[in-house]
């Protein structure tokens, strides 16, 4: 580990502010931020669908060689990285974005401007982001700013649903020059997550020989055994620090009304915000599909007609870090340098690997009024947007510190 630098945050944003290249840069971004909105929709009408990002992962791979990021390349996960080199490159700030959204391939994306608002899916989430990355890059570069710590621009695949975090867990993997970790969603600026939530997700079929609901009467019900599962998982107890939850979120299965369900199958979600609770909460959840399955067999006199599948296919770490830590202490500086509150919220994020590894990392928000993530409805206003922008900026600069300038709030000079 290296050794954490005790400079106050509050001080090192106050430094910041006063570099005239900082100064501007933030000029900067409130200048670009029509050109940041044209780029926002620009890539996001590039479909970037769940474990198909390739084309705009191919678009920003472009876009960082213009704009004169160092080393470009896609990774074997389909990653985006490039550099902007500062006086120390053993411990690299990353600054993040993901690619993919929760659209499939077959969805039409064609954003549409109605009174200064965009209209697109995945307009916000994460178009924003990648937007973000770029303006910043722009910033860095047009104002010569030179970081102590080297800056690893990266925009990840599979941050979405089932993609399960796989771009940024192979970055962990495959390096071991992160010294801090930001990555950036949408939402207004006050926005800071510090706190990682953790889920495992499972995938439960449960089969059995079926039958006629009369002719076969007393042939154990996949259906029927799925449903003492739910049950049981409904009863659990779970604690409220640290936040744990479950939920069933789908159930599927059976032939017809008049069959004994020869399959059935549900997916399962537990989340927490400590790693323990988690892996407590998923032992007692997967024990009461196994006793499901023994008493639906049971009930009926029969010992293994009924059999049980369990397939994790999620799983994200959990991990936490302190309100006083540097870290989050920038973030709130930065923010506040602004007049603005900030608002610390757990969420599931990629910095949720960060994190998780004890890495100082934060997801923050680039900016800009948005709403209806996830749908078809999705909608971003730029107006003003430049300031999540700029409180990022100042994030990053906190966590790299500026050559012969100002210093590292993570690390010591």
């Amino acid at each position: 580990m290296n050794e954490k630098n005790n400079t106050d945050t509050s001080e090192v944003i106050r430094q910041l502010r006063a570099v005239p290249a900082v100064q501007q840069a933030l000029s900067f971004l409130a200048e670009d931020n029509a050109r940041t909105t044209t780029e926002q929709i620009a890539l996001t009408a590039v479909p970037a669908p769940p474990f198909k990002e390739n084309a705009r992962a191919a678009w920003m791979a472009e876009r960082f060689h213009a704009l004169g990021l160092k080393s470009v390349y896609t990774d074997k996960e389909g990653n985006v990285l490039g550099l902007l080199p500062g006086k120390s490159s053993e411990q690299k700030i990353v600054v993040s974005a993901h690619l993919d959204t929760v659209f499939s391939e077959d969805t039409s994306i064609d954003p549409m401007v109605k009174d200064g608002v965009v209209y697109a899916p995945g307009i916000a989430d994460d178009g924003r982001g990648l937007a973000v990355l770029l303006t910043l890059i722009r910033a860095l570069i047009t104002s010569e700013i030179k970081p102590q710590h080297t800056l690893l621009f990266v925009a990840t695949v599979g941050e979405e649903g089932l993609g399960d975090l796989r771009g940024v867990k192979s970055l962990f993997q495959t390096r071991k020059d992160i010294g801090g970790f930001i990555s950036i969603e949408p939402g207004t600026p006050e926005r800071i997550t510090a706190t990682a939530v953790g889920s495992h997700r499972y995938r439960i079929v449960v089969k059995g020989p079926g039958g006629h609901s009369f002719g076969n009467f007393g042939t154990p019900s996949a259906i029927h055994a799925l449903g003492r599962a739910i049950a049981k998982i409904s009863e659990l107890t779970v604690p409220k620090n640290p936040v744990t939850t479950f939920t069933v979120g789908t159930v599927s299965g059976g032939t017809s009304i008049n069959s004994i369900a020869e399959h059935a199958e549900m997916g399962l979600d537990m989340r927490s915000v400590a790693q323990d609770a988690l892996l407590e909460l998923e032992k007692h959840a997967l024990a009461c599909v196994r006793q499901a399955v023994k008493e639906e067999n049971a009930r009926w006199k029969k010992t293994d007609l009924i059999q049980a599948e369990i397939e994790r296919v999620g799983e994200r770490p959990a991990g936490t870090q302190k309100k006083t830590d540097p870290a989050v202490q920038t973030a709130v500086a930065a923010i506040r340098s602004f007049n603005l509150q900030p608002q610390l919220e757990p969420m599931s994020t990629d910095s949720n690997v960060a994190i998780h590894y004890g890495i100082p990392a934060l997801t923050l928000s680039g900016g800009g009024r948005c709403g209806g993530m996830h749908t078809l409805a999705e909608y971003y206003d730029p107006k003003d947007a430049y300031v999540g922008a700029q409180a990022v900026l100042l994030t990053v600069l906190g966590f790299s510190g500026v050559e012969n300038t100002v210093p590292s709030v993570l690390f010591a000079t």
